[in-house]
């Protein structure tokens, strides 16, 4: 019995469909989609295979679009060749858990002896400024935190909130007390369309009004050369507009880690990441001898 079969087997309860036997083409559409699911090291939506599909021809219109939805929920549903329900990311939901720790103050210090305890160094104090990256698309929220592992990050989602965008004032506030003088660029990601282009004017006009620093606000994409450049599908239902999700990974990744390294020293963020994981090495192994004798 091989791992999915394992797991069929001890969800059986839940109505699994065992039978399912999709048609050639189908079989060839989800396998397709899982070779580019498993193509990222990161959680990808529906919408980004979606794309991915399209851009080989695979799909084709909004009725495409749908018929897949349905065709990837049953893979999913019935564990088929690789498809399980957490195949794909839900980028609108997430659980809080709480209380479920360790179950005695032994079996922590064994943990912390184990994996030791993280260690966050300041990035940006030897940087020429400070810089954040805002983005449009949170169902890419794992793409962004995968490729700017040291970088804040803010997802929008559409328009923001008079509270998120309050909130994004005051911290700009804290940060200009932190490095005094030091330069605070934004690099904002998002949707080519009238929307897209709309949201990042509007929140910046208000987190202005209620700042009290001056801070760079830069569009760093999609603007109107990526898609010739990048050879970024349109949005199939609205011709003309073109979304973040439809950008390859590898396109993705090489706009991104372009920008930011206009204005920051990406060595400089490796170096801080070197220096991090030494110092938790060493505490771990520290750690190893104080639990031996808890």
């Amino acid at each position: 019995m091989n791992d999915i079969d394992a797991i069929v087997e001890t969800v059986a309860w839940a109505g699994v469909d065992r039978n399912y036997r999709p048609s050639a083409d189908t079989a060839d559409l989800l396998n397709r989609a899982l070779a580019y699911v498993h193509s990222v090291p990161y959680p990808v939506s529906l919408r980004w295979v979606c794309y991915r599909l399209l851009q080989d021809g695979m799909l084709s219109s909004k009725d495409d679009f749908e018929s897949f939805k349905g065709l990837s929920a049953r893979a999913r549903k019935a564990f088929w060749n690789g498809w399980t329900p957490d195949t794909l990311a839900d980028d609108t939901r997430r659980a809080v858990v709480r209380g479920q720790g360790d179950g005695s103050t032994e079996d922590w210090i064994r943990r912390v002896a184990e994996y030791g305890v993280r260690c966050e160094l300041d990035c940006w104090a030897e940087q020429p400024a400070y810089v954040e990256c805002w983005f449009e698309a949170a169902a890419m929220q794992g793409q962004f935190e995968h490729y700017l592992q040291h970088v804040t990050l803010r997802p929008f989602k559409g328009d923001a909130s008079i509270h998120y965008k309050w909130t994004i004032a005051t911290d700009l506030e804290r940060l200009a007390r932190r490095y005094p003088g030091k330069p605070i660029v934004i690099l904002y990601f998002g949707d080519l369309d009238a929307k897209g282009l709309q949201i990042p004017k509007s929140a910046a006009r208000d987190i202005r009004k209620w700042c009290s620093v001056e801070f760079r606000f830069v569009r760093a994409g999609l603007n109107p050369e990526h898609p010739a450049h990048y050879q970024i599908p349109a949005n199939i239902e609205r011709p003309g507009c073109w979304q973040w999700e439809a950008l390859d990974d590898q396109s993705a990744r090489q706009l991104i880690l372009d920008c930011v390294s206009e204005f920051a020293d990406l060595s400089l963020l490796d170096d801080v990441q070197q220096r991090q994981d030494n110092a938790e090495r060493r505490l771990r192994a520290a750690l190893v001898d104080i639990a031996e004798r808890w």
